[in-house]
């Protein structure tokens, strides 16, 4: 079971996840220490970690176990932090059994850990668990499937003799003192959402002369009890606090205890510039000085000299997450990772900025966090541990360009960042401050479906498709991944496995491609179905237009007890889809009408599709965009009032052959899927007018 009480803090039970962004190279570490810090170490607690006293258990508690205490202490001295974890649980039912399979995770260029007691404690008598077992310790690559190597060791142990009723104590303490921060340290204490009943304790505890900086969360305020060498935080039987339901990631902390001994966000970033400037140094013969060379020769133009640098990142050398020895944080230098060929985000940033160098392009790593951490990062204590990339930015003609040596050889250098970033840190030698990413609503789709149905053979007749996806950003560069490895036959035999059925009778061909600059992944399968046509009686047909319709947006409504007035966040997106019918020929344009169009906007969304009967084809286009990544709670109060209103409809065309009077609902000219160039930066996806409030 995951504890309530966690750290985040570096070589902690949780590790440093710090794929990314480095420090300084690790110095040498004298053997015993090493061995010693490979095994489990015994010893008593630390004067600085005193245990809670356990909270009597109810007698009604329910559930598979009730917490007696769980402590959770961060000691900062001068060496780094030392980080203990104690608790005392009883185990109500079997499903808490599993508390005995016990497992400490540490990285041994960090620091040791030490075992301070595992005791079973059953009908007044006292079970010293350690006396009868001891941890095995394995070295755990446990992510190699996703290329990282992190040097972790894992010591594992199985509470022997185990049950239900008995109260399990764990006690244990990590040494962090990573050589790449020097003697700063950073990270995060915090109260899991739904924690067990009990008695929980966060602390931060310093030695004189080191004391950090630290923040509480408002909600932990009541809790927190503050001298002149510690911050205490005591909660019984803590409430379950749920998120704040679909608000910006900034308002979804809660129940923390942030600390850090960095100065500010410009001495974090010092902290890493030598680092990075180290590793990027290349020797007087290194070959990567010829690499340079034969760009610039090959290259006139700054912009294309830096593409083909990044290219050669990419192309050349494989991504492996490298976090053994200290490396956790620290880049492998440039000369290393081009004769090994393979390096993580951190390898190949330096190694980019070698290349860089050489080719006199001005250039600087940037630290980033790509799981929504970054959202008012300057409102937080400077921690490494919010991070987990690093890539790099470039100024070449007077603009700055993003490249990301980690992303696949077709993403060249770009203006904005692929990733959906809020905010990074530049590392450079004089500090730099958090740097805010603007965001605005995407100008190009992210997605486009073209779905062209030849249908002039008759109502009866298997028509002609060609189905064309186009996918843009990360998930088309997931995509190129994906289909560059497949061989076109066994990507066609694939197809017809997978889409042969209901509406596909046959597929004839696929193609697909990466269309580098348009930065798209371009797949189109051509065959032969069934129209799903639908009889209205007196000879008339009806079909729902794929890709057509909208579902109603959902209710922004939060629980009662979340703030009411948070705004609300929503992820970016720009999705269109483009539908060409090719109506029998047997038909008049008269015969034909459809549902109509419309063209509106709600909780920060554009709405859009449009008909149009042109040259014996119907055309419909359907885009949606979110134009706002943020709604006030206001406006989504009003639009939640506007929901019954929604227009739903899917897109619906009618053949009736009594009606002359038949048109397609339009106002707007809508082309066909092989009219004009969808691949181009400006389709005509959402309406060529402002849209209705």
């Amino acid at each position: 079971m995951r504890p309530a009480l966690q750290i985040l803090a570096a070589g902690t039970v949780l590790a440093a996840a710090f794929p990314a962004p480095a420090t300084a190279a690790a110095p040498a570490t004298d053997a015993p220490n090493a061995a010693a810090n490979n095994e489990v170490q015994r010893a008593p607690a630390p004067a600085w970690a005193k245990a809670s006293e356990p909270l009597p258990v109810p007698e009604n508690a329910g559930g598979p176990l009730f917490m007696r205490y769980q402590d959770v202490i961060v000691h900062v001295d001068a060496k780094g932090e030392q980080d203990y974890t104690g608790y005392r649980v009883r185990l109500l039912n079997s499903a808490a059994l599993q508390m005995g399979n016990l497992a400490l995770g540490w990285n041994p260029a960090n620091g040791p850990t030490t075992v301070h007691t595992i005791k079973v404690y059953r009908n007044g008598e006292v079970i010293d668990v350690l006396a009868q077992a001891k941890f095995e310790v394995l070295r755990r690559e446990d992510q190699l499937e996703a290329a990282k190597l992190d040097g972790m060791l894992t010591a594992v142990l199985h509470v022997p003799d185990l049950r239900v009723g008995d109260e399990l104590e764990v006690a244990m303490t990590t040494t962090v003192s990573d050589p790449t921060l020097g003697r700063n340290v950073s990270g995060l204490l915090f109260l899991a959402p739904t924690p067990p009943p009990g008695r929980y304790r966060i602390e931060l505890n310093w030695d004189k002369d080191r004391k950090p900086a630290y923040a509480l969360t408002p909600d932990l305020a009541p809790a927190a009890s503050v001298s002149a060498d510690r911050v205490v935080l005591r909660m019984d039987n803590p409430p379950v606090r749920q998120p704040l339901k679909d608000a910006p990631p900034r308002l979804q902390w809660q129940r923390i205890l942030e600390y850090s001994t960095f100065a500010d966000w410009p001495a974090f970033s010092r902290q890493f510039a030598p680092l990075f400037t180290r590793a990027a140094t290349l020797a007087p013969d290194s070959p990567l000085r010829k690499e340079a060379a034969r760009i610039a020769a090959a290259h006139a133009d700054p912009l294309e000299r830096a593409a083909a640098a990044l290219k050669l990142v990419q192309q050349d050398v494989r991504y492996i997450y490298v976090g053994l020895n200290g490396g956790n944080f620290t880049p492998a230098a440039a000369d290393e990772t081009w004769q090994r060929r393979f390096g993580d985000c951190k390898a190949k940033t330096a190694l980019l900025l070698a290349l860089l160098g050489e080719l006199g392009i001005a250039a600087e790593p940037v630290i980033a966090s790509t799981q929504g951490l970054d959202d008012g990062l300057a409102a937080h204590l400077p921690n490494a541990k919010l991070f987990d990339h690093v890539f790099v930015r470039a100024r070449i003609g007077g603009k700055t360009y993003w490249l990301d040596g980690t992303l696949p050889p077709v993403s060249g250098p770009a203006l904005d960042p692929v990733l959906p970033l809020r905010g990074v840190v530049p590392v450079t030698s004089e500090g730099s401050p958090i740097l805010d990413i603007p965001w605005q609503p995407p100008t190009r789709p992210d997605e486009i479906t073209l779905f062209d149905v030849d249908a002039r053979a008759g109502f009866d007749k298997p028509a002609h498709i060609t189905s064309t996806a186009i996918v843009r950003g990360l998930a088309g560069l997931q995509l190129q991944q994906q289909f560059s490895a497949v061989p076109p036959a066994q990507l066609l035999d694939a197809m017809r496995q997978r889409l042969t059925g209901d509406t596909w009778q046959t597929i004839e061909d696929v193609q697909w491609r990466y269309d580098e600059k348009a930065g798209a992944s371009v797949l189109k399968v051509v065959g032969s179905g069934t129209v799903d046509w639908e009889g209205t009686g007196g000879g008339g047909h009806q079909l729902a237009l794929a890709g057509g319709g909208f579902s109603p947006p959902e209710k922004r409504v939060r629980p009662p007890e979340q703030d009411q007035q948070a705004p609300w966040a929503q992820a970016s997106n720009y999705s269109c889809y483009v539908t060409t019918l090719r109506v029998p020929t047997s038909t008049k344009p008269g015969e034909w009408t459809s549902k109509p169009g419309f063209n509106t906007r709600m909780f920060g969304r554009q709405y859009y599709r449009a008909f149009e009967f042109r040259d014996g084809a119907i055309r419909m286009v359907r885009g949606s965009r979110i134009e706002a990544r943020e709604i006030t709670a206001a406006l989504a109060r009003a639009d939640n009032a506007r929901i019954p209103d929604f227009d739903n409809s899917m897109a619906y065309v009618f053949h009736e052959p009594s009606d002359v009077k038949g048109r397609i609902f339009t106002g707007t000219k809508v082309p066909t899927t092989d009219e004009i160039d969808w691949l181009a930066p400006d389709v005509p996806c959402l309406p060529p007018a402002k849209a209705v409030p």
